[in-house]
């Protein structure tokens, strides 16, 4: 895998930019297209799609500095060089989610009514991300042969197993088979195949874009045909893409941490537990008007 797609002389496309590029010029056409249903100007979505974008990546880049904070605090030239890596998705979604608020207030507009028209193409764009990931070599699962009591463990636990293992003989490694058929086996220069050189691991990055396109798919072509409150798709979106990152932390190996917990399971749970309510709180309140 080449992170590269294209090079002439020093200008680099990356698979990453590339992908994201895509995810988001179809993103903000099927914007359009709805925004032309619901009576939306075409260059306020224009101009939302560019705010939100914006919000969502200095959010996402600023969660993941405060929860590596004591490597930018000695390193506080690091904080701008996102080129390095370092943007954390649940930051992204904060972000994008006050920049919205701030356009909505502008233009007095509804912030959830753009909620509802974005939230399912975020999941398509985070899928279509996702590949970008896989091109980096990034996102990665752990070892295919870890013991799913192991994966299924507090993260730390992992790492101790792991370190038990490298001390084994070739004897006492063979007894650990591969649990799938479907490992991946990165480069060594990517942070993927230098945490795990010449191992098969699970596609961590793979089976988040597989949840993200089929909560798209429900988002798209079901829920938003359907008469619920405004704002009833945004927080379906925060719950499917919860659960969705609830379940792919148990195989990633490079989640943040939070008091020794994956912080990705701490949060999503939060987010989830606020949305659900929310949506049975404003559809009670929606019905009740009727």
């Amino acid at each position: 895998m080449n992170p590269i797609f294209l090079q002439i002389g020093s200008f680099k496309l990356s698979y990453y930019g590339l992908c994201y590029a895509i995810a988001f010029f179809i993103g903000i056409e099927l914007l359009k297209k709805e925004a032309d249903k619901k009576g939306i100007s075409k260059n306020i979505i224009e101009d939302y799609a560019f705010v939100a974008m914006l919000s969502g990546l200095l959010g996402g880049r600023l969660y993941y500095v405060l929860f590596n904070y004591t490597y930018y605090f000695s390193h506080p030239q690091d904080i701008i060089a996102v080129w390095k890596g370092g943007m954390a998705i649940h930051g992204g979604i904060i972000g994008g989610f006050i920049g919205t608020l701030i356009y909505a207030h502008r233009k007095k507009l509804n912030p959830f009514l753009l909620g509802d028209m974005v939230a399912p193409l975020l999941l398509l764009g985070q899928g279509i991300g996702r590949f970008g990931n896989l091109a980096n070599g990034e996102v990665h699962g752990v070892p295919t042969f870890t013991p799913l009591k192991v994966i299924f463990n507090l993260k730390p636990s992992f790492y101790q197993w792991y370190s038990s293992y490298n001390l084994m003989s070739l004897t006492e490694k063979a007894q650990y088979k591969e649990l799938v058929p479907w490992g991946l086996v990165f480069p060594t220069s990517s942070p993927a195949g230098s945490e795990f050189p010449n191992l098969p691991l699970h596609p961590a990055m793979l089976y988040e874009a597989t949840l993200n396109f089929i909560g798209f798919f429900f988002l798209y072509f079901f829920m938003r045909k359907k008469n619920y409150a405004t704002g009833t798709i945004w927080w379906t979106y925060i719950i499917i893409y919860s659960i969705n990152r609830i379940i792919v932390s148990f195989f990633r190996a490079e989640d943040l941490m939070l008091y020794g917990f994956r912080a990705p399971h701490v949060v999503s749970f939060i987010m989830l537990l606020i949305a659900a309510i929310i949506i049975i709180v404003i559809n009670k309140k929606s019905g009740s008007d009727k």
